[in-house]
Parts: structure tokens; sequence; C-alpha cells
């Protein structure tokens, strides 16, 4: 057995017989000041245990091979129908995506940016258009030739009247004309103008009639419009919309529309206004934008390699005229993934120094083209898209908690020699920047804890030791002297 004088032998923390122990002013005020001492230590090291300590980073972008990248942008462009206007995405892979519409929404706008329709839904299948096997060696419009002086005065006497806008150096428009000519010439002659008076088809050269051409938004040849009692208004939920026909462009098609358009008007009334019933009316007659402008608002989901965005005029059975195209438009944003809600960037307040905050170059701004009488001026962005992630090591784990794109913008206005285009090309870095949030360890904490008291302890110990026998020394020589 082993005696318990052995076991007290290895005693750490021998007592002092308690009548060997006195209190002292200096000691009590010591031992005060030392308490404090270890509160203030305390708080100070619990407040470096719940602060995080932020890394900086660069390092190879970790994204997944099949990853792809989502693209938010609202773009405004005064000048270009949304009857035409397309969105294409492509990329060096060779992939190419033409007139995207499942994420899109183009909505008409006038110069002020300002709402003035319904959301416009892309026109599909123009490229099967029937043009007819009719003789094209006639070069002679049989339709009524109508001006800017006469317009206005034909279209208020009919109740219908059908206008094909064109221009002579078209394709689309000289395979549309013997048909026209020819459905012209038939409708003449089974509704009279003279006995009839409800309906009439004409035919407008916007190569003369410039100014009637843009007073009807006219961008693309052959335009075919419908009016009704001197307007191609119609009145849709609050909001008016042009009529236009899509449909096939041979004869019999075009006299099935006029066939239709006529149903609801009796002759014997063509006198009266049409009350605005057309339900009946051919499918090819559909809407068009009641102004000359469109906002395009969506977006679209790109594989991780450089590309571009092309916004642009298109059609499979249109032709446009280059010198009177303007791609002049205004960003209200244009972001590269998720979306970061002010919310969460209200909660990482302390991340807002680590962040670029470049996610949004675009936003709110203007690209003119200045020279807006000038051809195939095509506006080009140049984007070059950084990933930022904000990865958190708690508990042992990490996982991310904000990732975004910041991107620089360099843009430039250039001459070419196709249709005018707005362009944003973009070329994702290769790099990512990496922001990582490394909270202390509780066993880190629990460690500068114990090593404050019992340092604190310690020292103050050791002062009071000092200052003790520094006092019983004084004492002493002061007792010398006196003797």
């Amino acid at each position: 057995m082993v005696s318990t004088t052995k076991i007290k032998s290895v005693d750490f923390y021998r007592k002092i017989p308690r009548d060997l122990t006195e209190a002292s002013l200096s000691g009590a005020g010591l031992s005060i000041i030392a308490a404090l001492a270890m509160v203030f230590l305390f708080g100070m090291e619990l407040s470096t245990y719940l602060a995080v300590t932020t890394n900086t980073s660069v390092i190879v972008d970790n994204s997944s091979d099949g990853d792809f990248l989502r693209i938010d942008f609202n773009v405004s462009f005064p000048s270009l129908s949304c009857e035409f206007a397309s969105v294409d995405v492509s990329n060096v892979l060779g992939t190419k995506r033409l007139n995207l519409t499942k994420t899109i929404k183009k909505v008409p706008i006038d110069p002020h940016l300002r709402a003035t329709g319904a959301e416009v839904h892309s026109t599909s299948g123009l490229h099967l258009i029937n043009h007819g096997d009719e003789d094209h060696g006639n070069n002679t419009y049989a339709a009524i030739p109508l001006t800017g002086a006469t317009f206005d005065k034909f279209s208020h006497h009919f109740q219908i009247l059908v206008v094909n806008f064109y221009a002579p150096w078209c394709y689309w428009s000289n395979r549309l004309k013997p048909s026209w000519e020819k459905a012209a010439e038939i409708t003449r002659q089974r509704y009279n103008p003279e006995t009839d008076g409800r309906v009439l088809l004409g035919s407008v050269d916007c190569t003369e009639e410039t100014t009637l051409c843009k007073r009807n938004h006219i961008q693309g040849y052959p335009s075919i419009r419908i009016f009704r009692k001197g307007s191609d208004l119609k009145e849709d939920h609050g909001h008016h919309e042009h009529e236009s026909y899509h449909g096939d462009r041979d004869t019999e098609s075009i006299l099935k529309m006029v066939e239709e358009l006529l149903k609801p008007i009796k002759k014997e009334d063509h006198k009266l206004a049409l009350d605005g019933k057309t339900d009946n009316v051919v499918s090819g007659i559909k809407k068009a934008p009641v102004s000359g402008g469109c906002r395009i608002v969506g977006y679209v989901r790109a594989k991780k390699v450089p590309g571009e965005i092309i916004i642009s005029a298109h059609s499979g059975a249109h032709s446009f005229d280059a010198s009177q195209m303007n791609m002049s438009h205004y960003v209200s944003h244009l972001t590269f993934g998720k979306m970061i809600s002010e919310r969460l960037l209200t909660d990482m307040k302390r991340l807002m120094p680590y962040l670029g905050l470049s996610h949004d170059r675009l936003n709110s701004k203007w690209f003119v083209n200045e020279g807006q009488f000038a051809a195939n001026v095509t506006i080009e962005h140049y984007l070059q898209v950084v990933k930022t992630e904000v990865v958190s090591r708690r508990f042992g784990q990490e996982h991310s908690v904000i990732e975004e794109y910041e991107y620089t913008a360099h843009s430039s206005v250039a001459h070419g020699y196709y249709y005018p285009v707005a362009k944003f090309r973009f070329d994702l870095s290769p790099m990512q920047v990496l922001i990582s949030e490394n909270p202390k360890s509780f066993s880190h904490f629990i460690t500068n804890v114990c090593a404050i008291i019992g340092g604190v302890f310690t020292v103050a110990g050791i002062l009071d030791s000092i200052f003790q026998n520094t006092f019983r020394l004084v004492k002493k020589i002061e007792l010398g002297k006196n003797i």
C-alpha cells in the first residue's frame, strides 16, 4: 500500500495554514485590479473568438464541366420593332440558338421608353410561307399605289384597307408582287370599289414615301397592314395594337384573308363603322407593335465558355434597310449568375469591403449611335467575367455563402457590311476569387481564457509578494535606525 504521506508529496497546490495568512488593503486593491483585468481580457478574447477572419485568394475556377451560367438582362431599343426583334446566343464551341422566345419577353415602347402595349409574341414559321407560283415577269403593281396625300383619303373611305408596304429592291417584296397584283385585281372585281366600298388592296413604295412608312413604324419589307376606317389599331385589354398579316403570300391565301375580314361587315352596312369583332379573322392576321421601339427582358443560360448574345432585326420573309436601322439602346440591367438579394447583402455587410460590387457595370447606361444617319452601325460590348465565391468554414464543414459574377465592360461603335446589331460578347476568366471565412476554434478560445485567468492571477500574486516584502524591508530599516 502506498502511504497517504507519499501521495500528498505530489500535491502542486500546497496550502498555507490559515493562521499564517493575513489580509491587507494593498492585497485587496491588487485583487480588484486583477479581477477587472481578467474581465477585460476575457471580453477581448470573446470578441476575437466571435469575429471571423477573412482571407482572399485567387484560384482556378472550380465550376464543374456541366455548369451553365445564367445571364439576366433588360435592354430597351427605341428604334427596333418588337415585330422583328430577335435574341440569338452562340459560343466558341459552335453552339447556336436563334430567336429565343421561351425565356424572353418583348414589350413595345415609345421613344421615351414607356410601354405602349402588351407583350408581343414572336411570329414563327415565316420561312415556311407559301409565295405561290405566279409569274414574276410583270414589274408594275396592279394594286392602287398610295401616297402620303391619298393614304388618309382611301383609308377613311373603305371599311377595310389592306396595304402592302414594300421596297422595290427587296427580294421578298418582289416574290409577293405577282400574288398581290392578282389578289388586288380579283378583289376589285368581286367587291367593286364604286358600288361595294367595303374593301380595297393598296400598296406603298417605302423608298418614295419614307415619311408615310415611318409614321406607320414600317421596319421590314414587305409589311402587310390592315386598316379599319382609317386606323390599323385594335384595342386589346386597354392597349392598342397594329393588325398585321403574317400568313401565306399566295393569291388564294390573300383572298381568303380578305373574305374573312369582310364576314362581320354586311354590304348594306358598309358605311357604318366596324364594331371591332374580329374573332373569325384568318389566323394569319396577328398583332404588330403599336410603336417602333422594343424592351427585351428575360434571361438565357449559356455554357461557361466565351460566347455572345446578339440582339438584331431578323425575319425569314422580310428584308431590312440597313441605312434606316438604329441599334441605340438603354441597358436597365445586365448581370451574370444568380442575383444577390438586397436582404442577403444587408446581412453580409462584413463582406462588402471584399466584394468588388462590379456585377452591374452596364446598368442604367445609354449606348447611342451618334451618327444617326450612318448605315450598318453595330454597338458592341466586350465583357470579361470573373467568378467570386465566399466560403464559410463552421463546425468543421465548408459551405458556399455567396456566389456572384463580376465583370468589366468595354463598349465600342463600329461600321460593318451586314445589318447592324447590338452585341454582348462575354469571356469567362479561368480563375476565380475565393473569399474564405475562418472562425476561431472553441478549444483555442478555452485555452486562451485559462491562460488569461492563470496569468493574471500569477502576476498579481507576484506583484503582491514583491510589495509585501518591500514593505517589511523598509520597516526593518526604519526600526534599525531608531535603535
